[in-house]
């Protein structure tokens, strides 16, 4: 588990993120869960693209480089879908529906993260 916070703005993102390191834990993602909780999250590494594919539930994405620096996000991401993609990504964080408003993430912010 991680803790994610946005350095530049002050926020926290995420308390715990899960680490999805291996192809089967990016694959399986969030698949088949029944929500996430408000300050839960999935940080998909190595990884630049995403689907939702077998999701119940909407969420927000934060694309990272290497360095974690934020180069892309969307929010309300729907279910059952193809993509988003960043190229240049090395990190995706998926959250809960609202947590790239509430955290004030925009691109180009600094993140930090550290064991939870």
């Amino acid at each position: 588990m991680v803790r994610v916070t946005n350095v530049t703005r002050g926020t926290v993102v995420c308390r715990r993120a899960r680490i999805a390191g291996s192809f089967w834990h990016r694959l399986r993602g969030l698949m088949f869960r029944r929500e996430l909780a408000p300050e839960d999250g999935l940080l998909l590494v190595p990884e630049w693209s995403i689907h939702t594919f077998f999701m119940r539930f909407p969420i927000d994405v934060i694309f990272l480089s290497r360095s974690d620096v934020v180069l892309a996000t969307y929010e309300h991401v729907r279910p059952n879908r193809l993509g988003p993609a960043c190229r240049g990504a090395h990190k995706v964080l998926e959250l809960p529906v609202g947590t790239v408003k509430h955290s004030q993430t925009k691109e180009g912010d600094q993140f930090e993260i550290v064991a939870a």
